[in-house]
């Protein structure tokens, strides 16, 4: 689904659906104050704000790069969010064996950049991935689950949307009630220089990394006198788009599909009339491509990179610095 326009901007649609937000809210409180297991290993959960679009996979990316670069051996756990296979146990994804049919796009994403466990059990996830050679873990969207008890949690916060009209779903984007999800997060990841992302930050009184998505210079290089259509299947296409427009593509025309399209012929072939009419290049997110496939290279369509940056990672350095100094002998005793 596409978030809904009234998610922005309060009106009556969200004041009709309110009642279901007060209920959504008092539950997901509920569930973010629960006792949750401990892992053996140090976890790290990450979240986005709202119902899509924050940037929390990239960010668990990042993270997963960055814990990399200083010794780590990071593991990532993820649900597999709209996943085919229907395996009970917690598996490790494999990039030459499984599609996202099998996994879901955000998992084939992680995986890229470290081991990536699908599962839903995730203390059976983390388990699998010390024998694996793990030494932390990533809870990709553990934040609000709270299926495993984190020792570090990043709230990731679109700048420019913010909070959106600030009710729960179903009549606002927020997962949670704003000031319970700020109290609940150690650090916030502002991404963008939006003045809702300054205002969430002020009012949270936490710790902030302030970060941008950055698109790759060399794929940019290569679609710089040529138009392109965009297409994107992702929580906020608009996103998308204005990073082309920012980075100075010359889009000729746009196109919006739901949230994880399993995209049809019928949608190949209209992105392929786009094309001809516009005497364009096709390009899309890596998070679409993955979907895709093989049939990304026989659409004659490219994916554009794009890196989550970090603007100041003193606070982010600090806190990783914080969770894994204490030494083996820590870690012995979490249990």
């Amino acid at each position: 689904m596409h978030a809904p326009d009234f998610w922005r901007n309060d009106g009556a649609a969200a004041r009709f659906l309110s009642p279901l937000g007060a209920l959504y809210g008092d539950i997901a409180r509920r569930r973010l104050a629960r006792t949750a297991p401990h892992a053996n290993l140090p976890a790290i959960a990450v979240g986005g704000l709202t119902a899509g679009g924050d940037g929390k996979t990239p960010l668990a990316i990042a993270l997963a790069q960055r814990l990399h670069a200083a010794g780590e051996r990071p593991a990532v756990l993820t649900r597999g969010y709209r996943r085919r296979l229907s395996e009970t146990s917690p598996f490790a994804v494999d990039v030459n064996r499984h599609d996202a049919d099998d996994v879901g796009d955000e998992a084939l994403l992680l995986a890229r950049v470290a081991l990536t466990i699908v599962g839903v059990d995730r203390i059976a996830g983390a388990d699998l991935a010390q024998r694996l050679g793990a030494t932390l873990v990533i809870l990709d969207d553990g934040f609000h689950s709270r299926r495993v008890a984190p020792d570090l949690t990043f709230l990731a916060v679109d700048a420019d949307y913010g909070a959106g009209n600030g009710r729960c779903m179903p009549a606002g984007p927020l997962r949670a009630p704003l000031d319970v999800q700020l109290a609940a997060a150690d650090i916030l990841v502002v991404i963008g220089d939006g003045a809702r992302g300054r205002d969430i930050a002020a009012r949270a009184n936490k710790p902030v990394a302030a970060a941008h998505f950055a698109a790759d210079l060399d794929a940019l290089e290569a679609i710089r006198d040529t138009p392109v259509v965009a297409f994107a299947g992702i929580a906020r296409p608009e996103k998308f788009f204005d990073l082309l427009e920012k980075c100075g593509a010359k889009v000729a025309a746009r196109l919006s599909f739901d949230d994880h399209r399993r995209f049809t012929e019928r949608d190949y072939a209209t992105l392929s009339r786009l094309r001809q009419a516009n005497g364009a290049r096709l390009l899309t997110t890596e998070k679409d491509a993955a979907r895709m496939g093989d049939r990304l290279a026989t659409l004659g369509a490219d994916a554009l990179p794009v890196t989550l940056v970090f603007d100041d990672a003193a606070v982010l350095d600090a806190a990783l610095r914080g969770l894994l100094e204490p030494g083996d002998d820590a870690r012995q005793q979490r249990r």
